[in-house]
């Protein structure tokens, strides 16, 4: 996290509350209508001018700040916070004319133009000076304002586009290789450019990877999505330091899309926000879709090294992008926003408040919808700031997790570029399967890099690690010498940093503390199993693996790997290593969880299924949240007190079908 300014949002006194607010969009007499229905649903905290800066710099360098002098003055005396945007993801039609090298290019080679969201070239030096500029005009007037108590840079970095080709960016690219390699020996030797005779001699034959007549170099696709995360990275950290040049009383942040984007490494970026803040939007047509929120969340929550979190941006109801807008059912907006509360988040925002009549996104629901107060929709949203206003007690508390999860950006950037061996290998996948078979155990879960500190943790699963740099090998070795329990899935360890194959067999740098070699990839045919010793089916993938130290506690009954073994353990120090070869789904994949976490020592208490058990801490108290995600009451395992309602809650009590309770214990 950022040392640059607070680690919260000043003067909260409870979970914040609220979303984005558009004014430009609306009269003044809306504006007075909005401001007394945020009042009456509890809103503590909007967030304005993300999408301004036409209004703000009408002209290059001629500013007016009415507008924000305006709707700022009516939100202060209101008593409503504000999360001051800076307007630069949206440069204005003035900035597209006058600067059309900076314009971004596709990587086959289209120029896009204006009319939409999004930013032009991060390498662009116009539209950095431009939007430190009215960064800068921005944090001058407003720093000291006592309602600005957060800034918000941008508005997620990295969609809807993240890396350009145009020539600003390609120059940039290539003063970045230059700072991390040195040399055209050392980069040639990394990208192993005598393949295909891609030899570079001069610094300025190295383009962009654009599209090409087949595959393109690797290695130099991956480090162009390094630069690209780096690039905007620089971007942002120059708005922050405007702002910082004026006032270190507020936090600055923007907002991550966490398990959703892979434009950008939120390890890195994470770094540099003081809050880690996060946008999310339910994947509406998946039966699991609640799983995933709370997948979102953890990963969240871990970014921020575990300290409260804001989520800046969910929906209300249904958005406009998916393939179809299906609406949230009665009780859903209560439940996605408390479970992203149970997993740490201390502050609540939607897009937006009020539902546009106009533009992409007329059909994003709102906290106000088209149709008004008289909905559901409204009522809900109001009854959640009165659940929220209730929760006061829970802010700042903690969420421990003693089980992880790897999560590499790089190596995901990898595994999804051209010609793997089977078209079933995407990084996403089997991340989703294995913490889906912890979220059904009701195990809370943390994610972590490969080169993290692994002490704290009992159990670390690595379920997609294609890409392992040697560091950050010996790191996780270390960790299992050290008493540590590790579980990776297949075809992790296969390649470097460079997405070099090692020498040797696979899988390179996790061999030894694997005990194994695998001598072929034994992919199956679509829509092929393979049975396995234990009663269990495996699709997908097998291994020809030669036991080195292991020992087999699943072997294949048949397939291409008969006789072979399929799930294996190898003590390594005072720690295990366990490895999956195969593709595990449902019981399958859940009961072989269980056994690792039952042999690594953890306590495994399944809720009942549809019942989400998650808890956070603070010194005195213990809040433990029940989520049901089912149409029939469930019975809660504890007694304490609902802090939502202030009733007693024995063992055997229910939670109410689609409902929550927040049952709080003393911690003695």
């Amino acid at each position: 996290m950022s040392e640059h300014g607070p680690t919260w949002i000043p003067g909260s006194k409870a979970i914040r509350y609220g979303g984005d607010y558009n004014p430009e969009q609306w009269s003044r007499e809306t504006w007075l209508e909005d401001i007394a229905l945020m009042k009456e649903a509890g809103v503590n905290l909007v967030s304005i001018g993300i999408f301004s800066w036409v209004l703000i710099e009408p002209r290059e360098g001629e500013y007016d700040f009415t507008f924000l002098d305006d709707i700022i003055g009516l939100l202060t005396g209101a008593g409503i916070d504000i999360d001051l945007g800076t307007p630069t993801a949206a440069p204005p039609a003035w900035f597209w004319k006058k600067y059309p090298a900076a314009h971004p290019v596709t990587r086959d080679g289209i120029t896009l133009g204006f009319g939409s969201r999004g930013m032009v070239s991060p390498s662009s030096p116009e539209y950095r000076r431009a939007a430190v500029a009215v960064t800068e005009q921005l944090a001058g007037r407003y720093a000291d304002h006592p309602a600005v108590v957060m800034w918000h840079v941008h508005n997620e970095y990295g969609a809807p586009i993240s890396d350009s080709y145009d020539e600003y960016s390609v120059a940039a690219f290539r003063s970045w290789l230059q700072a991390r390699y040195g040399t055209l020996d050392e980069l040639n030797r990394a990208w192993g450019t005598m393949f295909w005779g891609q030899r570079y001699s001069e610094w300025d034959e190295i383009d962009a990877p654009r599209v090409s007549a087949s595959v393109s170099n690797q290695s130099q696709r991956l480090d162009f999505q390094r630069f690209t995360s780096d690039a905007l990275l620089q971007c942002f950290i120059a708005e922050r330091d405007a702002i910082r040049r004026f006032t270190r009383s507020a936090p600055v942040t923007t907002n991550f899309m966490a398990t959703n984007c892979l434009a950008v490494d939120y390890w890195a970026w994470a770094r540099e926000v003081d809050i880690v803040a996060n946008d999310h939007y339910l994947a509406a047509e998946r039966a699991d879709n609640h799983i995933l929120l709370a997948m979102d969340a953890d990963l969240t929550r871990s970014l921020s090294g575990s300290r409260p979190w804001i989520l800046m941006e969910h929906s209300t109801s249904a958005v406009n992008w998916q393939p179809r807008n299906i609406a949230k059912r009665a009780g859903e907006l209560a439940r996605n926003s408390l479970s992203h509360v149970a997993r740490g988040a201390d502050a609540v925002m939607f897009f937006q408040f009020r539902a546009s009549r106009y533009g992409a996104e007329k059909f994003h629901s709102a906290m106000l919808p088209h149709a008004g107060t008289g909905t559901r929709l409204w009522r809900e949203v109001v009854q959640l700031g009165q659940e929220l206003a209730g929760l006061e007690a829970v802010r700042g508390s903690w969420v421990r997790a003693s089980v992880a999860i790897v999560w590499s950006i790089e190596s995901f950037w990898a595994l999804d570029l051209e010609w793997r061996p089977s078209v079933e290998l995407a990084h996403r996948e089997r991340i989703e399967a294995f913490y889906g078979a912890l979220w059904e155990l009701g195990v809370t879960v943390d994610f972590v890099h490969p080169g993290h500190d692994l002490s704290g943790f009992d159990v670390v699963f690595a379920p997609s690690l294609y890409l392992l740099a040697e560091s950050d090998a010996a790191n996780i070795a270390a960790y299992v010498a050290d008493g540590g329990n590790l579980v990776v899935s297949y075809f992790s360890g296969i390649v470097g940093d460079n997405d070099e194959v090692p020498a040797g067999a696979s899988p390179g740098a996790l061999r030894e503390v694997l005990g194994l070699e695998i001598h072929e990839f034994l992919p199956l045919h679509a829509g092929e199993t393979a049975q396995l010793s234990d009663g269990s089916t495996g699709s997908a993938w097998s291994d020809d693996i030669v036991l080195t130290g292991a020992e087999a506690v699943v072997s294949y009954v048949d397939g291409p790997a008969a006789g072979k073994p399929a799930v294996t353990r190898n003590s390594h120090g005072a720690g295990r290593a366990w490895y999956i070869s195969t593709k595990l789904d449902g019981d399958d994949l859940g009961s072989l969880v269980e056994t690792v976490l039952t042999d690594a020592g953890v306590d495994v208490e399944a809720p009942v299924a549809g019942l989400e058990v998650v808890s956070r801490a603070s010194d005195t108290q213990r809040f433990t949240f029940f989520i049901n995600h089912t149409g029939a009451a469930l019975p809660v395992s504890l007694g304490g007190t609902d802090t939502l309602t202030g009733e007693p809650v024995t063992p055997g009590s229910t939670v109410p079908a689609s409902g929550v309770r927040v049952v709080t214990t003393p911690i003695l």
